[in-house]
């Protein structure tokens, strides 16, 4: 049941929430090699990849860690060894998974995550060009086919259209491809950017507008009243009343991004439009029932990796994986100007 390992590992990790320009901020840290148990698996890190969760986890308040936490919610690499209640995986298999969020992070050597949330790794892409892939997609999937229950390309489904706010960034960059590749919509994406918007059309953006100006106005401007969907990726406080006004009626808006004051969701009253949040951990979290569903869409989007449908949306890889690179990804993602993802290699 196991490969041999170091009884300790390598890990990058917090005591202080502080500013990412603080050297202290993230620390390289030794840490008790864990051992599997039940269904989980333990997995030797090959590549990790920043999202902006991280960033929001990391940010300065005042709490002190008792003892080191590790972040990071994104990975691949390879299983070895397994809880004696695993029946997916075996020794030797290449993975790839966000992990749960109430666990420790991906940012170390070795990691536990549970099998029902992992997938089998894209046979076609390296560690690092998997390791972009699955937050991003498992929250594009969900917000996409379990949120706004787009439905799936087929004869039957009738004309729509989506407007997908903040394209470029890493779930933008998975939603656009999975919305252009499996289903009929129109996708229309925002980027604000010559170099975002030549971004997300290679993706497969039908139209492009920028989020920055008025969205209503452009979209009239290429003679689309409304769209049957809107999901945001960015800033939901300022983004809410144009997509209510964009959103057709019986549409629906999705977002993933927190609000920091209450959104007045009488807008979409008139017209019967609907809101849902789409949140990737709740699963874990809450150990849902359906659990393994987002091992079995990981295994999904590899297969399409693998059938050239979709591609990964790393953009950037930094070697090896230590304190001052991630605190540098941090630093860029802060900066939120990243297009696709931001990857690290090699512990």
């Amino acid at each position: 049941m196991n490969q041999t390992k170091a009884d300790t590992m390598k890990a990058i990790a917090l005591h202080r929430y502080l500013p990412i320009d603080d050297p202290e901020s993230l620390i390289e840290v030794e840490l008790p090699t864990p051992t599997p148990l039940g269904r989980d698996l333990l997995v030797a890190i090959e590549a990790i990849a920043v999202n902006p969760v991280d960033v929001k986890v990391r940010a300065p308040k005042d709490k002190v860690e008792a003892s080191p936490r590790v972040l990071g919610w994104d990975a691949a690499g390879v299983v070895v060894a397994v809880g004696t209640e695993v029946s997916g995986f075996t020794l030797g298999d290449r993975v790839f998974y966000a992990g749960d969020i109430t666990r420790p992070g991906c940012n170390s050597a070795y990691q536990l995550v549970d099998e029902r949330i992992v997938g089998h790794a894209p046979a076609s892409l390296s560690f690092e060009q998997a390791a972009a892939l699955p937050l991003t997609a498992i929250t594009a999937w969900e917000a996409l086919f379990e949120r706004l229950h787009v439905p799936r390309k087929s004869t039957a489904a009738k004309p729509a259209s989506i407007l997908i706010i903040g394209g470029a960034g890493g779930v933008g960059s998975i939603a656009i491809q999975l919305a252009a590749k499996l289903t009929t919509l129109q996708v229309i994406a925002t980027a604000s950017r010559p170099q975002s918007a030549q971004w997300v059309r290679e993706l497969g953006a039908h139209q492009v507008i920028d989020h920055f100006g008025d969205m209503s106005a452009q979209l009239k401007a290429l003679g689309i009243a409304n769209v049957d969907y809107v999901l945001i990726l960015n800033d939901t406080d300022r983004h809410f009343p144009a997509a209510a006004e964009i959103v057709a009626p019986q549409g629906t808006i999705a977002t993933i991004v927190e609000n920091a004051a209450p959104l007045d969701v009488s807008l979409l009253k008139a017209k019967s439009a609907g809101f849902v949040w789409e949140f990737m951990f709740t699963r874990s979290m809450f150990q849902t029932t359906d659990m393994a569903e987002q091992g079995r869409l990981l295994d999904e989007v590899a297969q399409l990796v693998d059938q050239g449908v979709l591609k990964t949306t790393v953009n950037q890889v930094l070697s090896p994986i230590n304190a001052a690179n991630l605190r540098r990804a941090h630093a860029e993602l802060e900066g939120g100007r990243v297009i696709g993802k931001i990857v690290l290699k090699d512990f």
